[in-house]
């Protein structure tokens, strides 16, 4: 696949680092010369956000939450993204309340799947900071992590592989409407990391039927 990102911070590193190899992606950001050196370090192509998007056969939005929107105008608007699989991993939670901003009972999943009718949305990576993307191994008391994502139909084959290909054992939570738990999930992890919990702290999701990693 031919993956895009929006963004060029730590998330957008730490997964691309785990995808370049494998697959063919570029990053961008708002910064040329910062983006560059974000991609010469990991193998990846460094563009701007409209040549990623036009790059890309999966677009990863991996801006600020309050960003996402802008970024979308930036890289050409709604019609950019027209058939591209686009993965959101953002968190619309307040750092002051740990609670989500959403006022609409929907996820921020959603409105991006509303302001882009030609893509195929989804949700994953939201529920772990850059310390566990970074981290090889993804077993966590000898069971592989579990990454649970969202996904509309034309989406989730993609957004299955690319969780396995950072190491994570994938698990489909259902549609997007269901996007909302994970960013309020993401909102109780957040609130521990900016307690002081080890930046690898994580919810796994343990399966009794699922053996542990030997």
């Amino acid at each position: 696949m031919k993956i895009g990102f929006v963004g060029a911070g730590g998330m957008a590193k730490a997964l691309a680092g785990k995808w370049t190899g494998k697959h063919d992606v570029m990053l961008s950001g708002r910064t040329p010369d910062k983006t560059r050196v974000a991609a010469n370090s990991i193998g990846a192509l460094a563009g701007t956000a409209s040549e990623a998007v036009a790059f890309a056969d999966v677009v990863v939005l991996a801006t600020r939450w309050e960003d996402v929107f802008e970024a979308i105008e930036a890289a050409g608007g709604s019609a950019a993204f027209d058939g591209k699989i686009v993965v959101d991993i953002n968190n619309p939670v307040s750092i002051e309340t740990f609670l989500t901003t959403r006022e609409d009972n929907r996820s921020l999943t959603q409105a991006i799947a509303d302001a882009l009718p030609g893509a195929h949305v989804g949700k994953a990576f939201n529920m772990a900071q850059v310390a566990v993307w970074e981290d090889p191994s993804k077993t966590y008391d000898g069971r592989k992590m579990v990454t649970l994502y969202t996904a509309d139909a034309g989406a989730n084959e993609a957004i299955a592989e690319l969780i396995a290909d950072v190491g994570a054992e994938p698990l489909l939570l259902g549609g997007n409407e269901h996007a909302y738990q994970l960013e309020a999930a993401a909102a109780i992890v957040i609130k521990f990391l900016f307690a002081g919990a080890d930046p690898q702290t994580i919810f796994n999701f343990i399966r009794p039927e699922t053996k542990p990693v030997r």
